[in-house]
């Protein structure tokens, strides 16, 4: 018989939060494994539980999965932790998941803590529809595709950011997403846990200094289509959107996806305007 590999929600700040269900799986499992074992250890030790544990990370994922899958091929179970939150959400787990699929064994959510709904609830956007991007990229150009990717899915979009980029990432989802609506919700749980509320002009000029610390969720309101088709299509031209587009650091090809999108047409149809207009 397989064992059951289950991924246990823990704090994401305060440990009170911990749910009683999520204790006694710790407890009872044959192994832990975790990001930081010591981390998990002060965890543990804060409820008096002693338990054999493993270092699980994203530098090690790969070859710890194949330990932990022989683990599971002789019945034993193990918990799966992140330092913070719920596993597989920005943190490792996924290899684990699948693998443990492959032979057979159950997989079971022990749910808790989730950063980035506890940001979106509080934020006072839209919940009826979200998208969450996990960490956005540290490099500029990279940072400012991923944003124009996502700049159109019509869903309140939240994103993990670390304090020494906020300002920067600010600046860039600014210029690419437009003056939205928007928070910034740090240390969650946490004695000194704030959501700043604005536009995303007021909170780059707020966060310009970059002094700021904690863990950081970004919400931004969704897009309002059919004000910006109305908007552009009144300034300025397909093919001058696009080479506006490209000035901002997007490559042609996405531009062109995105410039379609804005003025309601069919790529195609896009496409044929920008070569008419050569």
């Amino acid at each position: 018989m397989r064992g059951i590999v289950y991924l246990v929600a823990t704090p994401i700040g305060n440990l009170a939060d911990i749910s009683k269900r999520a204790l006694e799986t710790l407890a009872a499992v044959d192994l832990v494994a975790c990001e930081d074992t010591r981390h998990t250890g002060k965890l543990l030790n804060h409820f008096n539980i002693k338990k054999k544990l493993t270092s699980y990370h994203e530098h090690n994922e790969q070859a710890r999965t194949e330990e932990l899958t022989e683990f599971l091929k002789q019945g034993k179970s193990i918990a799966v932790v992140s330092d913070a939150g719920t596993p597989a959400i920005s943190d490792p787990a996924l290899r684990i998941v699948q693998r443990a699929h492959e032979i057979g064994a159950k997989v079971v959510a022990i749910p808790g803590a989730v950063a980035f709904v506890s940001a979106l609830i509080v934020s006072g956007l839209p919940t009826d529809s979200f998208f969450f991007g996990g960490f956005l990229p540290s490099k500029k150009n990279e940072r400012r595709r991923r944003l124009a990717e996502v700049s159109n899915v019509p869903a309140t979009l939240l994103f993990y950011e670390t304090p020494h980029r906020l300002s920067k990432s600010l600046i860039d989802c600014l210029e690419v997403l437009g003056n939205r609506k928007a928070a910034v919700a740090r240390e969650l749980t946490k004695l000194h846990e704030e959501t700043i509320l604005g536009t995303l002009e007021e909170l780059t000029e707020k966060f310009s200094s970059g002094d700021i610390r904690g863990e950081i969720v970004l919400v931004i309101d969704r897009i309002e289509i059919a004000n910006q088709k109305s908007q552009i299509a009144n300034e300025k031209s397909l093919p001058e959107r696009v080479a506006e587009l490209e000035n901002e650091g997007i490559d042609r090809k996405l531009a062109l996806k995105r410039a379609a999108k804005e003025f309601g047409l069919p790529r195609s149809e896009a496409y044929r305007i920008l070569q008419a207009g050569k």
